[in-house]
């Protein structure tokens, strides 16, 4: 719960913004990073969570690569100043000018999600004149028992290569003259709250490993992805995700030959840190008797809750009232999926109160909108108030 002081603060600003507090991302990138380093793990922080300039640059400052999945991510994380080598390239449709881009950064690897990728990456490369380093990403056919909407790692979904094909392409994979087939990746997707898919996933990846090593592929690492989640019911509970029990766990289930292991985490390391600032702009009674709070935020600042029934746990952070009420939460957009939640319990909220969406650093202000012509919304930061 934000302070008082904090929260008179903010309602001096103009609504609707992001407030975020550096110093709870400073603390969950130290326990992050130390916690990697007992197993001398490589990070990679997953930029299309949040690319907010300060929001990266602090996570710059704690040695963590970066993840990306667009080349506007790529130009991103390269002129915000990380290390090309230590830059890594995934993404399903990447245009040849991205990859292009990409090629002649000379970024750590590019992660290929086809067969078709990998030949025109290979002609790229040809005719740059360079060898480029590339992952395989292997689609390994697991449930992660998350939103069925940002699962990425079951046999028919969009992203990475079957198993099957890699299997029966092998040797066509390897004679790509321009590729050097360093790495083997595997995502399965995001929000994972069950720890238990991360032992599926470990005994997955030692199968694949040792098969395709035994039909001549070279791995020198693995990338394992990330995807762990965070506690959206109840944030105070649990502000810095369990870092320490993936580890543990992965450490103690995968068997890949002493290699180098990669993790890719977003929203585990800044969805926790970000808030999103509203004022109520009016109270109104449907003739069905719910009671609206009509907010100047809406699906444009945060898409999430319409695009897929995300949850965020809402506060008003302003009201002095004992008294608590039950309303539904809507938006400004023309729209009747722009709600935030509905039949929650605030206390007795007025026009001009301000409400916090909590647990809105990830896939916040990264989706926001100007659909209605909206303005984006603005960022606030814990250290300037």
């Amino acid at each position: 719960m934000l302070s008082r002081q904090v929260a008179d603060k903010l309602q001096q600003k103009e609504t609707p913004f992001y407030f975020y507090d550096l110093g709870l991302l400073e603390r969950t990138l130290e326990t992050l990073t130390g916690e990697a380093a007992k197993y001398g793990y490589t990070i990679h922080y997953a930029i299309k969570a949040n690319c907010d300039p300060r929001v990266i640059e602090t996570i710059r400052r704690y040695g963590v690569g970066i993840d990306c999945a667009s080349g506007n991510e790529v130009r991103c994380a390269i002129e915000a100043g990380f290390d090309p080598q230590k830059v890594v390239y995934a993404g399903v449709g990447k245009r040849d000018k991205e990859i292009r881009y990409a090629v002649e950064q000379g970024i750590f690897c590019i992660n290929c999600e086809s067969l078709e990728e990998m030949h025109v990456i290979d002609r790229i490369a040809a005719e740059a004149g360079r060898k480029v380093t590339v992952g395989v990403r292997v689609n390994p056919d697991i449930d992660p028992k998350t939103n069925h909407c940002i699962d990425t790692g079951q046999a028919d979904c969009k992203f990475g290569i079957s198993y099957e094909e890699v299997q029966a392409k092998a040797s066509e994979i390897l004679s790509l003259e321009h590729l050097d087939v360093k790495g083997i990746h595997l995502h399965i997707g995001s929000q994972i709250r069950n720890f238990g898919v991360y032992n599926e996933l470990c005994d997955k990846v030692n199968a694949i490993v040792e098969n395709l090593v035994s039909l001549g592929f070279k791995f020198e690492f693995v990338d394992v992805g990330g995807g762990l989640g965070i506690n959206y019911d109840c944030p105070e509970a649990e502000p810095i995700p369990d870092f320490a029990r993936v580890f543990e766990l992965v450490n103690s289930n995968l068997k890949v030959g002493g290699r180098p292991v990669h993790f890719e985490f977003g929203r585990s390391i800044v969805g926790e840190c970000g808030e999103l600032i509203t004022r109520v702009l009016y109270n109104k009674t449907t003739a069905t008797g719910r009671k609206l709070l009509i907010i100047d935020a809406s699906m444009t600042e945060l898409i999430r809750p319409m695009l897929y029934g995300a949850y965020h746990n809402i506060e008003n952070i302003t009201s002095a009232s004992e008294q608590n009420d039950k309303y539904t939460v809507v938006g400004t957009a023309c729209e009747s999926t722009d709600v935030f939640d509905e039949n929650i319990t605030l206390p007795i909220t007025r026009r001009g109160d301000i409400l916090t969406v909590k647990s809105a650093g990830a896939y916040g202000m990264s989706m926001a909108s100007r659909y209605n012509q909206h303005d984006l919304p603005g960022a606030v930061y814990s250290d300037e108030l």
